[in-house]
């Protein structure tokens, strides 16, 4: 009996084996022979089409090939700076020195020798009226400067970047007479005033 049962098993297990190498071999065969059949249609000697098509191309007739558009010759510029401004000095600089070029008895116009005052280096906008001290009989204003700083000035004194001149100073302001670029080479008086700030 049991020699019977171990050669039913035996064969099923030879059946099982001779199954599983079928369906893995088989597999193998019949995808070698899809992928041959789709090789065979790919190579195919008809290429009636494209031979075709490059005897239509070949057929068109031949045009002109349109000439390149001419190049316009840019010509080089080059910078002369004579007459100009130089770009590397501040504009106040080179406003007084065009001052000097200009001769002795042309007008209103500021004096390039004089000492430039510490006032003068603020914007008139930047400076305001603090009060007034007298010494010595002699009105004095006090103007603070955008820095914070307080300055002592009388009639006389320069403030402002306009060359302005105190003229008078007064209780509840100071009155300047400025001297201005009116026309290329011109300049005029302008009379302006720093109002006390409450």
């Amino acid at each position: 009996m049991k020699s019977s049962i171990l050669s039913l098993t035996d064969s099923r297990s030879r059946q099982s084996r001779f199954c599983s190498a079928f369906f893995k071999h088989g597999a193998f065969a019949a995808l070698s022979l899809l992928s041959l059949f789709l090789l065979n249609a790919c190579s195919s000697d008809d290429k009636s089409d494209l031979v075709q098509y490059i005897n239509q191309v070949k057929a068109r007739p031949k045009t002109q090939i349109e000439p390149l558009p001419e190049i316009k010759v840019i010509e080089p510029f080059i910078f002369k700076p004579s007459g100009l401004r130089d770009p590397f000095r501040p504009i106040e600089k080179a406003a007084e020195a065009e001052l000097v070029d200009i001769g002795p008895g042309r007008g209103i116009r500021p004096d390039p020798t004089r000492r430039k005052e510490q006032l003068e280096t603020y914007s008139l906008d930047s400076l305001r009226m603090a009060g007034t001290i007298t010494k010595d009989t002699v009105l004095w204003g006090l103007v603070k400067a955008g820095d914070g700083t307080i300055h002592r000035v009388r009639e006389g004194n320069y403030m402002g970047k306009n060359h302005g001149k105190i003229i008078r100073i007064n209780e509840d302001k100071i009155e300047l007479m400025e001297i201005v670029p009116d026309k290329p080479g011109t300049w005029r008086e302008q009379q302006t005033s720093l109002a006390l700030s409450e």
